[in-house]
């Protein structure tokens, strides 16, 4: 089954590119893609509000890079989160939980949050 991982990136380098895959390095957690489709179509509006980067931050962007690598600033991650939650409150996901708490620790630790897509 197809996922995506999210993790927390601890010493955020500015103007790095994130492309290379390495979900260990960032203890990501992972939500499979059946979720992460819900979570686009149901919330997409809500998603596409949300300022993102894809790969590194000269390249800007709004919502998740559905196959690439997604780097969502602290300053996005409220906002994420509630999205996330919106979504939980009609899937009652395990993954989504767990996706809610990565989210909350980036918050508290000022942290960007990585996103790999499928």
């Amino acid at each position: 089954m197809a996922k995506h991982e999210f993790g927390i990136i601890d010493s955020f380098e500015e103007n790095k590119w994130y492309s290379k895959y390495e979900p260990e390095k960032y203890n990501c957690i992972s939500v499979s893609d059946e979720l992460i489709e819900e979570l686009i179509i149901k919330c997409n509006e809500e998603l596409m509000a949300i300022k993102t980067y894809f790969q590194v931050t000269t390249q800007p962007g709004t919502g998740l890079d559905y196959c690439g690598v997604t780097l969502i600033p602290p300053e996005s991650l409220k906002q994420f989160r509630g999205v996330i939650i919106k979504a939980n409150i009609h899937y009652q996901s395990q993954e989504l939980k767990l996706l809610i708490e990565k989210v909350s620790s980036a918050i508290s630790e000022n942290k960007y949050l990585i996103h790999y897509g499928i």
